[in-house]
């Protein structure tokens, strides 16, 4: 009993939860991404997705300096049913529709930075944009 224990201790944290949540909605996110929707730090993004890494909730990929991450739950596994449930749970919720608003404006800002950053000025440099 111990591994589900620990299974439903993973889903005990909110902030697991909304990662949970966002995911759901796009197939891969990077850390930066989980903290431009959160509104939380580098460190606990990472350390909330590490502990779902590890109890094999997702998995990740490195592109670059990026650390992706993407759910990888077995179909017909509990893990599949828990995240089923909980799309039926949070999806009327007005909070976990703002949440994943958040996440896609956040995901639309990104994209035109990167755009803007591909630019290039008259005079040969990059245009930096901070998001």
């Amino acid at each position: 009993m111990r591994a589900e224990a620990r299974f439903f201790k993973s889903l005990a944290d909110e902030t697991r939860l909304k990662i949970l949540w966002l995911l759901l909605a796009e197939e891969e996110l990077c850390v930066c991404d989980v903290v431009g929707a959160l509104g939380i730090t580098q460190s606990k993004a990472s350390r909330h997705l590490r502990y779902l890494f590890n109890l094999g909730w997702v998995n990740d990929r490195r592109e670059g300096l990026l650390m992706n991450y993407r759910l990888c739950v077995p179909p017909g596994s509990p893990g599949e049913k828990q995240l089923q449930l909980l799309t039926e749970m949070f999806a009327p919720h007005p909070e976990a529709q703002a949440l994943r608003a958040r996440l896609h404006d956040w995901l639309g800002k990104k994209r035109q930075a990167k755009v803007k950053e591909a630019a290039v000025n008259s005079d040969g440099s990059s245009v930096k944009l901070a998001l």
